[in-house]
């Protein structure tokens, strides 16, 4: 089968037509199987105002609570979510049941849990392909302690993190001189910075199509362009709107594992977060837009041809009724049985059709 041929085909479906799918699968208390995972990749750095250490890999069974030694700070982080490594690590550090099963949950909406001990937040980082302009999302998940954050990460190929690991390499910076939730501040704000970087991949795209729309190239899949990118925004939208709320909770949270100090980074992000809610919703009206635009130039089209058929037909009516009336069964009708009958007939037929049009352009009907 032509790629092309197999690549349309999918909209003889109703559902791939209206292009929600991707947003009705959404069910967050579905586990994931852990046949399609791999082994966790465990990481942990231990350092503090002038040492670092980083220990890879590591065994889930090697990680308890007590190796988070008072003096020093530390960052656990694991890579693909193995259920059973995700389990252990969790059991050992005196994490509950509910939170297991929110970081094994891979379709969680963004939002935050605190107990005694610890702070938990989960969320999505989103990466746009754009092999396929399609946003694909990766859940994180953090657990926050005294001097200890735990992040877990769905997929282990793709990493929002590394400028961290590089800033952590850097002595006397405010990664090694504050506590874990300048650590947790971080990693939100690169997730939170990355949506910047998707939503300008989608604008990118939005712009595209107006623009071929408004110079009204034929294309018979515009619609389903422009159902394809509403449904990516969609599916942006329901993954990065409850950011802010998640934000909103952590400047509010009480928690002594938050520093006074700390507060004004959590305030930057949650700017962030409401910019990516505006432009968002901007992205969304002029998608809106350009949806009314051509579909107002499709009318238009569809005008045009209707008044030229109906334009021919009318030139065309006076030739039918000359013809039908000479064409009738009657023994004596005016010229027909003349030798210029034709020829007469033939000039009304033409005359009065170029009459019509010429009238018809006086009026300015075309």
């Amino acid at each position: 089968m032509r790629p092309t041929r197999k690549k349309y085909l999918q909209y003889l479906n109703p559902l791939e037509l209206l292009q929600t799918k991707k947003v009705l699968k959404s069910n967050p208390t579905l586990l994931t199987e852990d046949k399609d995972k791999g082994e966790s990749v465990i990481s942990l750095y231990q350092y503090d105002s002038e040492h670092v250490e980083c220990k890879i890999p590591i065994k889930p069974e090697e990680i308890s609570i007590s190796i988070f030694q008072e003096s020093k700070l530390y960052w656990l982080n694991l890579d693909t979510l193995n259920k059973k490594s995700v389990e252990t690590i969790c059991a050992n550090i005196g994490i509950h049941p509910l939170i297991i099963e929110d970081i094994l949950s891979v379709h969680q909406r963004p939002k935050v849990d605190e107990f005694e001990e610890y702070f938990t937040c989960v969320l999505q980082m989103l990466y746009y392909i754009d092999d396929k302009n399609t946003i694909e999302n990766e859940q994180v998940s953090f657990v926050m302690g005294k001097n200890f954050l735990v992040s877990f990460q769905d997929d282990s190929h793709r990493d929002l993190f590394d400028p961290i690991r590089d800033r952590l390499k850097v002595p006397a910076t405010k990664m090694r001189l504050q506590g874990s939730d300048y650590l947790l501040y971080a990693m939100l704000d690169s997730i939170v910075d990355h949506y910047f970087v998707v939503l300008e991949k989608l604008g990118e795209q939005i712009e595209k199509l107006e623009e071929e729309i408004t110079k009204s190239n034929e294309d018979n899949y515009t619609m389903n362009r422009i159902n394809n990118l509403r449904k990516e925004l969609i599916f942006f939208k329901r993954n990065t709107g409850p950011v802010r709320e998640l934000i909103g909770n952590i400047l509010r949270s009480d928690n002594i594992y938050f520093q006074q100090r700390n507060e004004k980074y959590f305030k930057d992000i949650y700017d962030h977060s409401i910019q990516i809610i505006e432009l968002t919703e901007n992205y969304r009206d002029v998608l809106t837009n350009i949806r009314d635009l051509y579909l107002s130039q499709t009318n238009l089209k569809l005008n045009e041809i209707m008044k030229f058929l109906a334009i021919v037909t009318t030139l065309l009516a006076p030739a039918t009724v000359i013809g039908g009336i000479f064409g009738m069964n009657f023994d004596r009708i005016p010229y027909l049985h003349d030798q210029n009958g034709f020829w007469i007939a033939t000039v009304f037929m033409i005359a009065v059709p170029l009459l019509m049009l010429y009238y018809f352009r006086r009026r300015n009907w075309f």
